[in-house]
């Protein structure tokens, strides 16, 4: 079932975005038109503090940052956020690999055995939800992201790719499996294998070995890089280079709460148009749980201390608590809101929406502005 390579990346390049998932080809969402104008409105009427801040952006004075302030806190992401989650998801990942070769000594897996493996499942691919604010980087760069996590996969290519995989190849090796298609590859797809069945025979055994081995291996990779080249990677050294550094960082952050509000809200719940793709993690149903472990990412690096006391440094410090409660706020909403949020109801997921989009504007408005920043050219909002 080896794919052309250069047709894999292709493929891979089509559908690549940030967000864990994978699912059985399902059929044809239902439309769920909304009137532009009624969205609109709705979200206006939601985000007061978001609107206030537009007003207010001019009044923002952009702290005045030192060199040295800036290396100090450049150095501190490196070593206590990014590297700290790229190891995390790579722990994980070699958790899930040491518990799937215990359980499948024997075939087939089921019952207690089964749920302790998708339990492990599930805390590694929120670990890599974390991971997945750093959207520059050798993940990037080398589109280890993809085989690591292919999402959107609005085609449903994933459960077609690993069920014909593991037919074609049910001894299936590490070594083998890395030579596969970024489809077949990563979290989505060890999701398809451990959720689409109540057991595991001995080829889907031999799959979740060798995805869980390969997916650690190259989450290890990534640790490394950043562990031997930080200073390079985060323009640490080089902090008037206006492109990299603390605008680089900020950035992604950026992208990832804009592109979790558009692929793994909007578009899947048909919330601002006609249903597209689906949910992140919809086979396990889990959608809820991936989304808080980026937000809980996100809420993490935007109210992180070194950070905080960077923007109070003027005494000023509305633009942090205003982004702190936005964030609480969102918190709160998505915690009472079941496991699969395709069965929320449909306020309640445009709310959801409607706080993500003050979170984005308030970054762009008031966290950008205050730290002489600019917003990047792959902002995907359209705010």
């Amino acid at each position: 079932m080896k794919i052309n390579h250069a047709l894999a990346m292709a493929l891979s390049a089509l559908s690549a975005g940030l967000l864990i998932s994978c699912v059985k080809p399902a059929d044809d969402n239902k439309s769920a038109e909304v009137n532009s104008q009624e969205v609109a409105k709705d979200n206006m009427a939601t985000d007061s503090t978001a609107e206030s801040s537009k007003e207010s952006t001019e009044q923002i004075v952009a702290v005045d940052i030192s060199p040295e302030t800036q290396k100090t806190y450049l150095t501190h992401v490196a070593e206590d956020i990014v590297i700290p989650a790229y190891a995390d998801a790579a722990k994980q990942s070699d958790l899930l690999n040491e518990l799937a070769q215990k359980h499948c000594q024997q075939a087939p897996v089921s019952g207690a055995e089964l749920q302790a493996l998708r339990a492990q499942w599930l805390v590694l691919a929120q670990a890599w939800s974390s991971a997945e604010m750093i959207n520059f980087g050798p993940a990037t760069a080398s589109m280890s992201n993809l085989y690591i996590n292919y999402y959107p996969d609005e085609r449903g290519l994933v459960h077609s790719g690993v069920a014909d995989l593991i037919a074609a190849n049910p001894t299936l090796t590490p070594e083998q499996l890395a030579g596969e298609s970024a489809i077949v590859q990563g979290v989505p797809g060890l999701e398809e294998a451990l959720f689409a069945n109540e057991s595991l025979n001995a080829g889907q055994c031999a799959y979740v070995i060798s995805a869980s081995s390969a997916l650690s291996t190259r989450l290890k990779d990534i640790e490394k890089n950043w562990q031997q080249n930080a200073t390079e990677l985060l323009a640490i050294d080089q902090t008037a280079e206006s492109d990299r550094g603390l605008n680089q960082w900020i950035n992604s952050l950026l992208s990832l709460v804009e592109t979790m509000k558009s692929n793994a809200i909007d578009q899947p719940l048909g919330l601002t148009g006609k249903a597209k793709g689906h949910l992140p993690a919809a086979t396990a149903g889990q959608s809820r749980a991936i989304i808080n472990a980026k937000l809980d990412a996100i809420n993490k690096a935007m109210t992180d201390p070194v950070l905080t006391a960077i923007l109070n440094s003027n005494d000023e410090s509305t633009v942090a608590n205003n982004l702190s409660t936005a964030l609480a706020d969102t918190t709160t909403l998505l915690a009472q809101m079941p496991e699969d949020l395709s069965t929320a109801n449909k306020d309640d997921q445009q709310a959801l929406y409607d706080h993500l989009t003050t979170v984005t504007r308030l970054i762009k408005r008031e966290l950008i502005p205050a730290l002489g920043i600019r917003v990047g050219f792959n902002s995907t909002d359209g705010d």
